[in-house]
Order: structure tokens, then sequence, then C-alpha cells
């Protein structure tokens, strides 16, 4: 398919995307309404040309890539850095990462126009981009603007091999534009070079989703929230979604048959399933409190309703289930908890992390669960064995640092990029 069929095909379809988007997406949350143009490659004044523009495209690569932006802030504070994003969570979580130290904007559909006018209008200085996002007009654009374009995290399963190779033509195109990309191992990169991306254009560097610490502010809020807690034994499902909050809540109601004086920290993925979960846990019998509001001790449930503190209330529990994998997800990323050494849990779903759990289950830091049953088995065992939680714990630290470093491999191609 050539990139001409593919964008006339595109455009076909932009009233279904415009109406999914703005009317569909946009009755759950209203956020996909906001800033609806630039959805459509239209940029206001105020955004600086010549920027350094980083796509994140949503909350897990905003998190993952945060430490990277600030150390590209640092080294080239000479350039403005706006960063893009395709959701909304995604763009209260840069709010949240950079207040009014970056300009914020939605990358524009990939239709041929939005492309042109997004790259005519910003003449930004670089592009990277978060895993694998391969926009073929949008890279085109940045080709013919003389803009390099940078995949840094960049990872293709086999699956996704497959589908692009269904499209031979157009995925040669995409890698002719691709300036650079840093990839997780060499597995990754050969699948990239079966595609057509020349092998002089690419870096084995890791994966920087590794690079994750706890901040001191961080740390210290962590501190205050254990304190309140007490000494009780605490799991935390985390990054949880429709057809897991249930398994999750009937999981914990069989938990305190065992464990009475258990806590479950539940964290729903997305905001608005934080008034469904309470509603979930009312109808359940069991007593909750929100993380927005003063914490009750005697509460079996507290349900973390705030937004980006995910990373720190992993540190509050003994155990971590993360969610997404219990259904068929794909699974959220484990190393929030391994930053905190608890050990991870996790249903079978995890092919979002394929990159990432077998490395942690080698280490002896996480273990797979093949559905609610055996995680409750393995719940009751370690809220009642806190030698074997803190040692699954302490693996799967260990796995987090031994394979960090790739943000600062990831800078110094961004830097030799810059000074071109």
């Amino acid at each position: 398919m050539t990139r001409f069929i593919y964008s006339l095909i595109l455009l076909l379809l932009a009233p279904l995307i415009a109406f999914y988007l703005y009317h569909i997406r946009g009755k759950k949350n209203q956020g996909y309404k906001s800033h609806f143009s630039q959805r459509f490659g239209t940029v206001s004044s105020h955004f600086p040309q010549e920027a350094i523009i980083i796509h994140c495209a949503s909350v897990g690569e905003v998190l993952a890539a945060a430490p990277l932006i600030k150390k590209i802030q640092c080294q080239h504070s000479a350039h403005p850095v706006i960063i893009t994003t395709n959701t909304p969570t995604g763009r209260a979580e840069i709010n949240r990462q950079f207040k009014e130290s970056v300009h914020i904007c939605y990358l524009p559909i990939d239709f041929g126009f939005a492309a042109r006018r997004f790259m005519q209008r910003l003449k930004p200085k670089l592009i990277v981009v978060l895993e694998t996002e391969l926009w073929p007009n949008l890279f085109h654009y940045a080709n013919q603007n003389q803009c390099p374009v940078a995949i840094i995290n960049a990872r293709l399963s086999d699956k996704s091999l497959r589908g692009y190779q269904k499209f031979s033509s157009l995925s040669k195109n995409i890698m002719d534009n691709i300036t650079v990309l840093a990839s997780h191992n060499d597995e990754d990169a050969q699948r990239f070079m079966t595609l057509g991306l020349k092998q002089d254009k690419i870096t084995t560097t890791g994966s920087i989703k590794f690079d994750v610490n706890l901040s001191h502010s961080e740390m210290e809020q962590l501190a205050v929230l254990k304190s309140q807690l007490g000494d009780r034994p605490v799991w935390i499902a985390g990054s949880t979604h429709p057809g897991e909050h249930e398994q999750i809540i009937e999981i914990h109601k069989q938990l305190l048959k065992e464990t009475p004086t258990a806590l479950l920290v539940i964290a729903p993925r997305h905001p608005e399933q934080f008034n469904p979960v309470a509603t979930l846990l009312s109808d359940s019998g069991l007593s909750f409190g929100r993380r927005s509001e003063a914490y009750d001790t005697i509460n079996q449930v507290l349900l973390a309703d705030t937004l980006g503190e995910l990373k720190f209330l992993y540190g509050c529990a003994d155990i971590a289930f993360v969610g997404g994998s219990l259904i068929e997800r794909g699974g959220h990323n484990p190393l929030e908890a391994a930053a905190s050494a608890i050990g991870v849990l996790s249903g079978p779903s995890t092919y979002n992390f394929s990159h990432i759990y077998p490395q942690l289950i080698s280490a002896n830091g996480a273990q797979i669960c093949s559905d609610k049953n055996e995680l409750l088995q393995q719940l009751n065992l370690y809220l009642r064995d806190n030698t074997a939680a803190k040692e699954l714990g302490k693996n799967a630290h260990t796995c987090l640092a031994s394979n960090q470093g790739a943000i600062d491999r990831t800078l110094d191609i961004i830097d030799s990029l810059l000074e071109q």
C-alpha cells in the first residue's frame, strides 16, 4: 500500500474518526472535546517554532519518558520542548509532571493535510517518538522539512511485524523516513530491519522504562501514607480495568476470610472508572475510603482516585498485582512496583511488556497467575509470609537496577542529532 492510498483511505474515514473521538470518547471523557482542532494540525501562534517535539501516546509513555525529557530540558535549554500526546489523561500527566516548562499539544491524526500543516507551522528542530507510534504522513513531511525523526524505546513484536509486512511498501516508506531508531534489544532491531530499516540507523539502547526511580517528593508522600496505613497486610491492584475490578474485589473478599486485617489499595487505570469502582465497592459490602479524602483505618479497601500517584502507591504494599492482565489487555508496567522493591503478580495477558516480564520472572521478581483463583492463592501466600514477599520484591528491584542506563544512551543519540 502506498502512502497516497493510505492517505486517501484515512481521509474517507475522517468523519467516522472525528465522530468517534468527539462524541463517543468525548462522552466518557470531556477532555476529548477540548483542543479538538489540534487533532487536525491546527496549532495556535503561541507554540514556538524550532522546538524539540516529543510524542508520548498516553500516560504510560509520559511516565516512562519524563526523566529523559527533564534531562533534555537541562542539556538543551536553548530549545523549547513541545510534548504531544493522543489522550486527555496523557495531557493531564504532562501538565502534572512539567507544569509550564513545556508546551502541550495533541498530535494530529495522520491525515496528509494535518501532518503537513503541523510541520509547516512549527518547523521543529527534532521529532522524538516513543515506542512504535509509526505515522507515515508525519514522518514524510518531517523528512520534507529536513527535520530528523528519532524513534526511541522502540519495540516490535512478531505479531506487529506480520501486520506491517502486509503493507510492505508503506512500511518501507516509513522506515526510509526514520533518521535513527533506538531499540529495546537486538531482536527488535532485526524486526525493524526486516521491514526495510537500514542497519546503520539502528542502535540498541535497552528500555528506558527500567530507568524508573522515586523522587524525593514521592518518597516523602510514601512515608506519610505508610504511617497512615499502620502495621497491617497490604496489597495493591494497580491499573485495573472494567472486567478486572470485579475480580479484584471478589479476591479481596476471599482474602479477608484468611487475613481479616488485610487492606486492598485499588488504582483504576482511567479516571472515568473511579466512580464506577466506588459503586462496585459499595455494592460488595466492603468498607472503603478514597485516596482523595481523609484516611480511615477501619476501611478494608482504599480507592486510589488520584492521578500520578501510582508509582509511589506501589511502595505502600507488601505485594503488587499489575492490572490489564486478567483480561486481554496486554498488561501494564510492572517496573513501577519494582522501583519500590515490591514483588509483582500478574495475570496471563502481558504482551505489552513482553520484553520486561521474562527478565523479571527469570530473576524471581514476578510471577504470572493463570486466573483469579491462582492470584488469590499467591496473594494468600505472600500476605502470610512476609519474608517471601520481601524476597520477591528484592529480586524485582535487583532486576530493575541491573537493566538501567537506557536514558543516558538515548540522550547521547538525541545530543548527536541536535548537534548535526
